[in-house]
């Protein structure tokens, strides 16, 4: 007999169960389909011994408090921000877009007071911003967008970027300042020991159990619960009655190198590279950059979307939105279900917005 049973081992079906167990003393079943925790945050050593993230590198950001305080408890942090460049025309570039990115692509000299100037010259003003296109051009004009978010974003999504939701591009601001992190939160950093090290001491609660490998609908009739959780796809709750949510997946390619002669001894300068433009994969990922690790060898990974796999990426548009409602309307209507998480709530979050929301769900709806 189990008071929850929670589907899924990620950032969401973790947070949950322990607060269930640590401050409510209930008892949790995590059922989770891999074999492994941690969800596509996982991370381990591959056979070189160097510690990479297995779905592609996760860093923490957030200026939740909360939220930083509660993870601080389960891991010690490596300071880390991170810094991504773009390969535009030949050139390693900083993105966001910022004075230099602009400065060296152009071979300018702009100010800060000038280039706001330049981007008030060349943009495009829209009234009413509404796709992924328009978020840009309406800010730093055509060329910057065919440069660096044209060809990206159709790549990433398989799809022009006026199809899709403004907030895809919105994400990544624009600055006219030199600030080259990618992100400004007050608190960033990467798990001292890992990933998954940081899960493991999450779930170290008595009243937690976790079965891996497991489908939960193979269980659900042979054990008794009182509430379920769910952060698995919504539809597939459903059994895609309406149809299968779109998702945009991933192939991962990684391969360890020697760095012998190498600046630095890394690969590329910084933890990540976007190619907008050129090659198949959309970026490349250098794991000691994240983790800081001393080893003689480097692994990098490149990304290369795709359509089908593993569901990584909702698709924001109107088409798909109508459709998430028709799944949500219905999981209004289930009782003792919880639904959370980037999967459940068809909505990309950040791990931060995850651990807020799952840490929200159980003060103000599951606690007993």
């Amino acid at each position: 007999m189990f008071d929850y049973i929670v589907v899924g081992a990620g950032f969401a079906g973790c947070v949950v169960a322990e607060r269930l167990a640590s401050q409510y003393r209930q008892r949790v079943l995590i059922v989770e389909k891999r074999n492994h925790i941690g969800g596509n945050c996982y991370d381990c050593y591959d056979e070189a011994g160097i510690l990479i993230h297995r779905y592609g590198p996760h860093t923490f950001h957030t200026n939740n408090r909360k939220v930083f305080e509660y993870l601080l408890q389960f891991t010690d942090w490596r300071y880390y921000q991170h810094r991504v460049r773009a390969y535009v025309d030949g050139k390693f570039l900083p993105i966001p877009i910022n004075l230099d990115t602009v400065n060296q692509l152009y071979g300018m000299n702009l100010s800060s007071q000038q280039l706001a100037a330049y981007f008030e010259q060349i943009r495009e003003p829209i009234a009413q911003v509404k796709t992924a296109e328009e978020a840009v051009v309406s800010q730093v004009g055509r060329d910057l967008f065919e440069k660096f978010f044209k060809g990206l974003t159709a790549k990433h999504w398989g799809m022009e970027a006026s199809k899709l939701d403004a907030s895809v591009t919105l994400r990544i601001p624009v600055r006219t300042s030199r600030d080259d992190r990618y992100f400004t939160d007050r608190f960033q950093g990467i798990p001292k020991n890992g990933y998954t090290a940081l899960f493991n001491r999450i779930l170290q609660q008595p009243g937690i159990s976790v079965l891996l490998n497991t489908d939960y609908r193979s269980i659900a009739k042979e054990i008794k619960f009182k509430q379920l959780v769910f952060t698995g796809p919504i539809d597939e709750y459903f059994e895609y009655c309406y149809g299968p949510l779109p998702y945009r997946s991933v192939f991962f390619e990684y391969e360890t190198l020697p760095t012998k002669g190498l600046p630095g001894k890394t690969y590329q300068p910084v933890g990540t590279v976007t190619y907008p433009n050129d090659y198949d994969f959309t970026r490349v990922a250098e794991f000691k950059h994240f983790t800081g690790q001393t080893h003689p060898l480097t692994t990098i990974v490149r990304q290369y979307p795709k359509d089908s796999g593993e569901p990584y990426y909702p698709i924001p548009n109107e088409e798909t939105k109508t459709l998430y409602q028709k799944y949500s309307a219905l999981a209004g209507k289930e009782k003792n279900v919880r639904f959370i998480g980037r999967l459940a709530n068809y909505r990309y979050f950040n791990m931060d917005q995850v651990v807020e929301k799952a840490l929200e769900l159980v003060e103000t709806e599951l606690a007993p």
